[in-house]
């Protein structure tokens, strides 16, 4: 071709009679089952992937995360896509900004990385009710993941938007997508509808082609198994490590017989649930593992990074095992790579692993994000001029520690800025889905019917919390109910005495049970066993008026309640000259929700633990111009209000390794 001239090469190249690498037509990827590999291009091929997920990375940071994925040696990444992330209403689609999951996928092939998809619909993932949209709810009979007309339809109409987005990016019409999962640890649920799954079956092929490689994943358990896998389907399993590798892909092989090993999640950690201990796992027990899976020729699919909530908020789930088990915040993970993006000694040690099987890129791993203690920042009742730095010298910087004055409103007191459209009357409770509330916080109020001169009990009947009620009695905070835990209350007051209860969804059920988690008071509450009744409710939207400016952007009406019971603290702060990543403590607050600049960072449970911080990307923090902070704090501030931005996470308030900070 050097020789030949240019028309006869461009006539050449445009016939397709020369071709510098493989056209489109040419691209496939399959199963070999005589040779218990994959096929790329007709070639034995073998992949060593990683989880992540979009969702839960702000847009700036996408990039910096999966160029670190592709210097620790990782071919390929598995992409979950949750259908209620994008479909948040019926038939309204958000794929902007955070959303734009085809520029996520485009910035991938970019890097050189090639896709495995999880599109669901069911996803878990420890997302809200597991990618499936709470809206699917407001017919309450609906069963979920089964054969049901109403759910079919649903989420056909949803693969109908979804999966021509797809289509284009399969690697057979020259993207980079592999392989595409239908569904998710189906063996896993209840139902055990294989009609279900045959339609699913159907609706990818229809929509993705012949060609296209769909498998399904479930757990090496033999019931979960044959529930969760079909013909048509290539079956995987998912372990940890620990498990005894020649025996889960022995289950496997139960089911495919021929075929790759394939380990779709392999868990370098584990999810923490409010309550509990930060789980961990050790390095060198991951690499063991992998290890042990690469000798056998097995392809892998790593949980490397799953990141925080950012924007997301709303979408941490939870697992049900004998109980209710709400997810924290941070999905950090224990993860080879941080929240912050952050590469670990756990994924140094991936790297040396993956490093006897194949070579890795050339060049260095990009450097850990920059982080900086922006130090101590007071929360006084009015505004106050910043005086000297009091925080630890580490913390303070040449134009002194941030400063922040105090506006401060009980959230009862604004009702018609959280609730503009006013409250809806019932003479009963009404559940979240009635009221079409997907996620936050709904107030219902009544009033006292008679005189209660003695202490009398205040109770809902069981599992009708969901998921924690914050009870006022003349807007005086008198405690907590909460699912699967405290129902009962005692009070006294007068007749026509307000009676108002604060219901929190910690998060719909994405593991575990069935998926159908309806939120709000789903029974009626009750005085010494006699039914309350003429309710007005709420449906509060806070974080619309957050993202609007609000209450920056007006004075909260005057407090008529003290610190306890929940209530809004406000401010600014100004950074000295930067906008580096950080994470804020909240020492001696109970639990509640923290934005920045109008993006919610999440849930804070101070109190319960493990997680003691909330990540803080630069990319939401302004250089120049102030910072708006806004708390929602639901049981009570401490008596002097502080917040301490560190630069580096807390759990269990224990500080984490060579950090040193005063608290």
């Amino acid at each position: 071709p050097a020789r030949m001239g240019l028309p006869a090469l461009a006539l050449l190249l445009a016939t397709g009679l020369l071709h510098t690498q493989a056209s489109p037509s040419a691209r496939s990827f399959q199963l070999d089952y005589e040779r218990n590999c994959f096929r790329k291009d007709g070639a034995p091929f073998r992949y060593i992937s990683g989880s992540i997920h979009y969702a839960r990375v702000p847009r700036p940071a996408w990039r910096d995360r999966l160029l670190k994925m592709y210097m620790s040696g990782l071919s390929t990444v598995q992409v979950y896509v949750p259908w209620n992330y994008h479909e948040t209403l019926p038939g309204v689609y958000d794929f902007t900004g955070n959303r734009d999951v085809e520029a996520f996928l485009d910035l991938t092939a970019e890097l050189g990385l090639l896709v495995i998809l999880r599109p669901g619909p069911y996803i878990c993932a420890e997302w809200e009710m597991g990618g499936l949209p709470a809206w699917l709810l407001w017919k309450p009979d609906i069963i979920l993941r089964t054969s049901d007309p109403a759910y079919l339809a649903a989420v056909d109409s949803w693969l109908h938007i979804l999966l021509p987005k797809i289509k284009p990016r399969l690697y057979q019409h020259g993207g980079n997508i592999i392989s595409v999962q239908v569904e998710n640890e189906y063996g896993s649920y209840y139902a055990c509808d294989y009609g279900y799954l045959r339609h699913l079956l159907g609706s990818f092929r229809a929509l993705l082609g012949s060609e296209v490689l769909l498998f399904t994943t479930d757990s090496t358990r033999a019931e979960e198994l044959r529930c969760g896998t079909l013909q048509g389907l290539y079956a995987t399993v998912d372990f940890g490590p620990g498990s005894n590798v020649t025996e889960a892909f022995g289950a496997q092989r139960r089911v495919e017989p021929k075929g790759p090993l394939v380990n779709s999640e392999y868990y370098t950690g584990w999810l923490d649930y409010w309550g509990e201990a930060h789980a961990s796992t050790s390095a060198a027990w991951v690499a063991r593992g992998l290890e042990d899976m690469l000798q056998l020729g097995a392809n892998i699919n790593m949980q490397v990074s799953p990141f925080l909530q950012l924007t997301s908020f709303p979408w941490p789930g939870a697992d049900y095992k004998d109980q209710y088990k709400p997810v924290t915040t941070s999905y950090d993970y224990d993860a080879p790579l941080s929240e912050a993006g952050d590469p670990t000694e756990k994924l140094f040690a991936i790297r040396t692993v993956i490093s006897k099987f194949q070579p890795l890129p050339v060049g260095p791993m990009p450097p850990a994000t920059p982080k900086y203690a922006y130090g101590w920042v007071t929360l006084r009742k009015v505004s106050a001029s910043p005086g000297g730095c009091t925080a630890p010298a580490r913390h303070c910087s040449a134009a002194q520690h941030p400063s922040l004055s105090l506006q401060y409103a009980d959230l009862l007191d604004v009702l018609d800025v959280l609730c503009p459209s006013g409250p809806i009357q019932s003479q009963f409770p009404l559940t979240f889905e009635a009221l079409k509330q997907a996620h936050g916080f709904v107030v219902y109020h009544t009033q006292l019917p008679w005189d209660v001169p003695d202490p009398a009990m205040l109770g809902a009947p069981p599992h009708s919390i969901c998921d924690r009620g914050y009870v006022m009695l003349q807007k005086e905070y008198q405690g907590t109910l909460e699912r699967d835990g405290q129902t009962t209350l005692h009070v006294t007051g007068r007749a026509g005495d307000s009676l108002d209860i604060l219901l929190e969804n910690m998060g719909r059920i994405s593991f575990g049970a069935n998926t159908s988690d309806f939120k709000g008071l789903l029974g009626n509450l009750s005085l010494n066993s006699r039914p309350l009744s003429n309710w007005l409710i709420y449906p509060l939207a806070i974080d619309t008026a957050v993202q609007q400016g609000w209450p920056h952007t007006a004075l909260p009406k005057s407090s008529t309640g003290g610190r306890v019971g929940p209530a809004f603290y406000t401010g600014t702060f100004e950074t000295p000259g930067i906008a580096w990543d950080t994470f804020v403590k909240l020492p001696g607050w109970s639990k509640g929700l923290l934005w920045i600049n109008g993006f919610n960072l999440g849930r804070y449970w101070t109190h319960r633990g493990p997680q003691q911080t909330l990540f803080v990307p630069g990319s939401v923090l302004h250089v120049g111009s102030p910072n708006d902070i806004t708390v929602l704090e639901l049981e009570g501030a401490p008596p002097t209000p502080l917040l301490l931005f560190l630069d580096r996470p807390l759990y269990n308030r224990t500080l984490g390794c060579s950090t040193m900070a005063t608290e």
